[in-house]
């Protein structure tokens, strides 16, 4: 499937049981305007990324924390994404139905580096699933700019492409979401639990 085809089918898939939207929104509109990215336009995204996009827009989450797993979408009109994980750069493509994604990035977990690089997401091979570390998924989706990186790195997870990953992360977001606010939940009653305990 082509990729222009793929994420205009993924992205409608990621809204059609929550929201029905007009094809072109009028300029204010509350939906989806709101959402758009809100940093000035930027032609060279990935000089200094985490530094120009510290926090991911959809859960706040640190990028540099996250660096492993975290994404960026350049949009055809050089607005930017840089979200934590493929669950919030799945949420920016469904928010930005009009914007067309110029290209997207995801880290190569298969460097030594301190710090992952951004590859292109959609030459990576992902892993979906094994040993490792999820983020805002009950499942990992860890991208590879290598395929055989990604190979010996599996374990007992499944080799995909980044559509097959960005159809999973479309697929799992009811079973995600409830696990994220479970967890948001559970450290909002253990904040209040200790500051009870120390007034």
């Amino acid at each position: 499937m082509k990729r222009r085809q793929f994420l205009a089918a993924g992205s409608t898939l990621g809204l059609a049981a929550t929201v029905a939207v007009p094809a072109f929104a009028a300029e204010g509109d509350g939906t989806p305007m709101q959402f758009m990215p809100k940093k000035p336009k930027d032609p060279t995204p990935l000089v200094d990324d985490m530094t120009k996009y510290p926090k991911c827009p959809y859960c706040g989450m640190d990028r540099k924390e996250y660096h492993f797993s975290r994404h960026l979408i350049h949009y055809s009109d050089d607005l930017v994404d840089g979200t934590c994980s493929l669950h919030c750069a799945a949420i920016s493509l469904s928010l930005n139905l009009d914007r067309m994604p110029k290209a997207i990035y995801a880290p190569d977990n298969g460097s030594g580096e301190a710090l992952k690089p951004l590859t292109n997401a959609e030459a990576a091979t992902y892993v979906i699933g094994g040993a490792h570390r999820n983020v805002m998924s009950k499942k990992a989706k860890t991208s590879f700019a290598s395929k055989v990186a990604a190979e010996a790195a599996k374990g007992d997870g499944e080799i995909a492409d980044f559509n097959k990953a960005l159809m999973a992360t479309y697929m799992g977001m009811a079973e995600d979401t409830m696990m994220i606010r479970m967890k948001r939940d559970e450290k909002r009653r253990k904040m209040m639990g200790e500051m009870q305990h120390k007034g």
